[in-house]
């Protein structure tokens, strides 16, 4: 009898929730805004977590950017001080690979290449204990080939999380051809406990959201090449009339164009169609180094310009009334009182 992915989830549940709570520690490696991402999710959550990077400087930023992002779902009341308090307390940071050896599951949010990535899984497999899930959040490069730098590739996985991973609801879980259907449903599982929805994908270049977006986000960028329209107005056109919260322009400069690219190269490459052929202009930008606003300018510009002389004087000018004003509020409460005291005397 065969059953669907949400079948075997129902037969297997009470096993499934019985794995799950034996998790205790989860390794994510790489401190962006994708792993930091990750990583505060699964301490929300309740688990232990290392967050890896070879960078300082990097687990440093990340360190900031998680604890001021779960202030900020505590003051808007989706987090507790309690479960704040008991997140920042389960999370460590290292730049030492060998912390991960009692991970229960590690997830790679590293950088997009497939040589990098493979040469990674291939040292977790020899540090990770044999009952292990290796996981990667990888947006389009093939699991399969993965997997095929480990001892263990029934237990290596896509876990695509959407960025930002605390906020966006959704995981695509990729198999690989070889992942077994225990790492799968435990995998589906964990993804579930934070509260994510999961859709599946079968192994193909770019997966279910990348194949679809990647090539709006490329179309976006051909229509700016050729002169179709400014960038203002593609996106414009995108958000007010299809209703998208960002245009794909400015959707671009958020996920980073480097990233962009180096997904069009895998779906060109993975798919042998012309269609997913990166647009001259994007391949610029990241030659420049305009690489989004992690870098403070890519489509648009996020750098804070020098103010001109005209806004300096101006700002100038209403420093000085504001203390005038001031100057007046004390010289009048100092008249009162003069007032006040003579008063008293007659």
């Amino acid at each position: 009898m065969i059953f669907s992915a949400n079948q075997m989830n129902y037969y297997n549940y009470p096993k499934l929730m019985a794995e799950i709570k034996k998790f205790k520690t989860i390794g994510v490696v790489g401190s962006g805004q994708m792993g930091s991402g990750i990583a505060q999710l699964a301490a929300t959550y309740g688990f232990d977590v290392w967050l890896l990077d070879t960078d300082p400087e990097a687990l440093s930023r990340a360190t900031k950017s998680i604890s001021s992002s779960i202030q900020r779902l505590v003051s808007k009341g989706q987090l507790s001080q309690d479960v704040r308090k008991d997140a920042l307390e389960r999370l460590q940071y290292t730049s030492n690979v060998e912390n991960f050896c009692s991970a229960d599951i590690i997830i790679e949010a590293i950088v997009e290449s497939e040589d990098v990535k493979k040469k990674l899984f291939l040292q977790l497999d020899k540090i990770a204990k044999r009952s292990a899930i290796l996981a990667s959040n990888t947006s389009s490069i093939s699991i399969t080939r993965l997997a095929s730098a480990t001892s263990r590739p029934h237990q290596v996985i896509g876990m695509h999380f959407m960025n930002p991973p605390p906020i966006m609801k959704l995981v695509e879980i990729v198999r690989g051809a070889d992942t077994s259907d225990e790492t799968f449903d435990i995998t589906k599982a964990l993804a579930e406990r934070f509260g994510k929805t999961v859709i599946c994908s079968r192994d193909y270049a770019g997966f279910v959201v990348n194949r679809i977006l990647m090539p709006m986000i490329n179309e976006a960028f051909y229509a700016l090449y050729t002169g179709v329209a400014t960038k203002e107005d593609i996106d414009a056109g995108m958000k007010l009339g299809t209703n998208h919260p960002m245009g794909p322009l400015e959707l671009a400069d958020f996920i980073g164009l480097d990233i962009c690219l180096s997904i069009l190269r895998v779906l060109h490459a993975g798919l042998g169609d012309n269609k997913y052929a990166p647009c001259p202009i994007l391949v610029q930008y990241v030659d420049a180094g305009r690489l989004g606003r992690k870098r403070g300018i890519g489509v648009y510009e996020y750098r804070q310009t020098p103010e001109s002389p005209k806004k300096g004087k101006a700002r100038v000018k209403a420093a000085a009334t504001e203390v005038a004003k001031e100057e007046k509020k004390v010289e009048a409460k100092e008249e009162k009182k003069v007032e006040s005291k003579e008063e008293k005397k007659e």
